[in-house]
């Protein structure tokens, strides 16, 4: 009498830790079984098989997208751009309590002494001392350079890789970050020359350079050839001009490529003539100083490309 009663619990058992789906109802011998408001009940005959579980779900309802992130408790998600991951506690400087009082002297230098070593623990060595400066620094020059928060988490983990691998030895961290940076904006497809990046920096142009190919060839990464036509519509947007211009300088790019002018010249340089060339095209002329101010080239290098451009497409402008 025994076994069958040890075999009875063990099905029970493997019941309960199969779940709902491959249960049977007790009743009807059916598989039909819902949950409906903590209670388990069977489709088919009705029958309640448990009113007291456990709602392990939210409190709260939402019936769309900005409901939840509006109602949601959990927190911000974690991100590469800080050294910590933002898996971190900050206290406020406010200096009030949960009902907005004001603290007193004792407890508001208490908090301050806590605010301090609330900092200091939060870098337990050089390296994350390091990182945490680098990535305040990425994020400064990403700001001012306006990409988007994908390219700077790029380039965090770029940095972050960089780091592990001991390639900031011997190099600044101003430079190995902003070698990062300007890698990411490359993979991510945002058009922005090395001049650029090296106006937002603190280092010279060289040094990036120098780093980022370093940088880039340690890590393996894959980078092709940044197409001018990255750069047209940022040009175009910034001088005021039409889509019609924008059309016809990729039609000069294009025409220009097929022919080979644009091996070892620069993009960005390569679209400021095709911006120049297309505005006289079109009867929205400007001239070589305000296209080369915004594309951060020289106005030799305007005439020179837009020389080769009109040849190529065999027009007198």
């Amino acid at each position: 009498m025994e076994r069958p009663t040890r075999e009875r619990s063990e099905e029970q058992a493997e019941q309960e830790q199969t779940g709902d789906e491959t249960q049977h109802c007790p009743e009807c011998d059916s598989t039909s079984i819902v949950t409906d408001q903590g209670e388990r009940i069977c489709e088919d005959c009705g029958l309640v098989l448990d009113d007291d579980q456990i709602d392990r779900g939210p409190e709260w309802r939402a019936f769309n997208s900005t409901e939840r992130d509006k109602k949601s408790r959990v927190g911000a998600p974690t991100t590469q751009t800080m050294h910590d991951k933002g898996l971190t506690t900050q206290i406020d400087w406010k200096d009030k309590d949960a009902y907005g009082r004001t603290l007193d002297s004792k407890k508001r230098n208490r908090m301050q002494r806590l605010r301090k070593w609330q900092e200091r623990i939060r870098t337990k060595d050089a390296g994350e001392r390091n990182l945490q400066f680098a990535l305040s620094e990425m994020d400064r020059m990403a700001s001012a350079l306006g990409v988007p928060r994908s390219v700077r988490e790029v380039a965090s983990v770029l940095y972050r890789r960089a780091l592990d691998e001991d390639l900031i030895r011997g190099r600044s961290i101003e430079g190995v970050a902003t070698a990062c940076l300007y890698a990411a904006c490359r993979q991510e497809g945002i058009p922005r020359s090395l001049e650029e990046v090296t106006e937002v920096s603190r280092v010279d142009q060289r040094e990036i350079g120098r780093t980022y190919r370093y940088v880039a060839q340690e890590l393996s990464l894959a980078m092709e050839p940044t197409d001018p036509k990255e750069y047209l519509p940022r040009f175009a947007s910034e001088l005021d001009l039409s889509e019609e211009v924008i059309a016809k300088a990729r039609e000069l790019v294009d025409a220009s490529a097929e022919q080979g002018l644009l091996s070892g010249k620069s993009p960005s340089g390569f679209a400021a003539a095709a911006i120049y060339a297309a505005s006289l095209l079109c009867n929205e002329k400007k001239t070589q100083r305000e296209v080369a101010d915004v594309a951060n080239v020289t106005e030799v290098t305007i005439r020179n490309r837009y020389q080769e451009q009109i040849e190529a497409m065999d027009l007198g402008v």
